[in-house]
């Protein structure tokens, strides 16, 4: 089972897919939790690339070509090799964030997003993807609670990410893969949905 996490930052998406990689790990199924950009050796030299605000002059084609290419790294490498050997695979990010981000916010034609998507992917899909939906106002609120500062990507401004959220909601409208979750309600609240959900897909493919 392939299940993937979607939302802007301090969505609470990776919290999340780290609560349940513990949950299944821990009643004893074999997981896998990687992120993208990363997760294979060349995979992080290009999130290195990609998040790197000395690099701010880049072209959205460019930007999804490389956040393309750690993809197929990743998939080849890691998530076709785990699936192969029934391992739960739950991804931080996947080609939906292409979508949403280079598509819907960079504005990059969507019948090459869905194509280079396809390639990139090499015809996997998740099972499951998760969207923990937050507006733009929320996650700068979550921001200034926070330490870090901001990436490359992080450095645009409203308008942008606006996009980005509202091509998420149009993806999920579109794919019944694709749950949405509220992002604003608390950790546990929205982590007990998830676990509800998974453990009716698992059943059902059991």
């Amino acid at each position: 089972m392939f299940i993937t996490f979607e939302g802007i930052d301090r969505s609470g998406k990776s919290t999340q897919a780290i609560l349940l990689h513990n949950y299944l790990s821990g009643i004893g199924y074999r997981t896998k939790l990687i992120r993208e950009p990363g997760g294979t050796r060349v995979s992080e030299k290009i999130r290195k690339i990609l998040l790197d605000k000395s690099c701010k002059p880049m072209d959205f084609l460019t930007e999804f070509l490389l956040f393309s290419a750690s993809r197929k790294q990743l998939t080849e490498e890691v998530i076709k090799p785990c699936l192969n050997q029934g391992v739960i695979v739950i991804c931080d990010r996947y080609f939906d964030s292409s979508t949403a981000y280079q598509g819907y916010g960079g504005k990059v034609d969507m019948k090459i997003i869905s194509m280079v998507n396809k390639i990139s992917s090499a015809g996997v899909k998740p099972d499951l993807t998760f969207l923990i939906d937050i507006t733009y106002p929320e996650s700068i609120k979550r921001k200034g609670l926070m330490s870090s500062s901001n990436d490359r990507i992080e450095d645009r401004r409203a308008g942008y990410f606006n996009k980005v959220i509202k091509g998420y909601r149009e993806l999920a409208k579109v794919n019944s893969r694709i749950v949405k979750l509220n992002g604003l309600k608390p950790v546990n609240e929205i982590h007990n949905k998830i676990k509800l959900l998974i453990t009716g897909k698992l059943k059902s493919l059991s």
